[in-house]
């Protein structure tokens, strides 16, 4: 997730080129399942991610790497059927784009960054474009969850709240799984929790310093400065002027471990 602007500037593309979907002949799988159970998922991060959203990687690794496998084999036999409900395709998807993040930092751990340099970015091998899961029949990438599907099927710009990339700049990892039940009081708070948090953005009456993913997704959130204050003025405790001016922060790609954040 969020690797937007740093193509951007590598490459010299638009905004607008970059977050289009990866492909444009993908469709997403689907089968005749039942919506699946999150709760082994649940107990994951509730053992290991704090109320920062800071991940133990390291006792993760050592003590239920197998464990996560198991969810995940949950997540690649039962794609959504066609006649699941919104949100429960909509928190599928988060909680499988969330859940292959941590698994492929578990796989490279020690790491301090899911990437290793701007080139990783752009690779087809890169972090974010191989395809290293199947759910169905179908090999994935973390961009074919976020670009392909997520964004495409959805329409829902608190997603960009959710999706966790495994940086300190992305919000936080929830420490608890998306439930269709509570899905959009959980959208709600991530929302809220990442516009109030300063590290992250400072609102003012006259001028909002915010993430770069509302750069990268503007056109999630109104395709302009103006209504990107509007969506953020839904959500921070702070409020901006309609006619405040906007800049965006730098963004860290450093990973979000318990270990490194001592």
């Amino acid at each position: 997730m969020n690797i937007l602007a740093i193509l951007a500037l590598t490459l010299g593309l638009t905004t607008h080129c970059i977050t289009s979907p990866t492909d444009a002949t993908f469709a997403a799988p689907v089968s005749n399942a039942k919506p699946i159970s999150h709760e082994i998922w649940n107990g994951l991060l509730k053992k290991y991610v704090d109320n920062t959203g800071m991940v133990n990687y390291t006792a993760l690794k050592a003590n239920d790497a197998k464990t996560l496998d198991k969810y995940l084999e949950l997540v690649s036999a039962n794609a959504p059927a066609a006649d699941w409900k919104e949100d429960e395709k909509l928190a599928y998807w988060l909680n499988a784009y969330n859940a292959y993040t941590v698994k492929q930092i578990l796989d490279m751990y020690p790491t301090a960054s899911i990437i290793k340099n701007q080139l990783q970015l752009i690779a087809k091998n890169g972090p974010f474009n191989k395809k290293y899961f199947s759910i169905g029949d179908k090999e994935m990438s973390l961009n074919n969850i976020e670009q392909d599907v997520v964004r495409k099927e959805f329409k829902e710009p608190r997603i960009h709240f959710a999706l966790v990339c495994a940086a300190i700049s992305c919000p936080k990892l929830r420490n608890e799984a998306y439930l269709p039940a509570k899905l959009d009081a959980q959208l709600a708070d991530q929302a809220k929790d990442f516009l109030n948090n300063p590290k992250k953005n400072a609102i003012a009456k006259d001028k909002v310093s915010v993430s770069k993913i509302f750069d990268w997704y503007k056109d999630d959130f109104g395709k302009s400065d103006e209504n990107v204050v509007k969506f953020i003025n839904k959500y921070s405790s702070a409020k901006a002027d309609d006619g405040a001016k906007v800049s965006y922060m730098k963004y860290n790609w450093d990973l979000n471990d318990q270990k490194t954040a001592q």
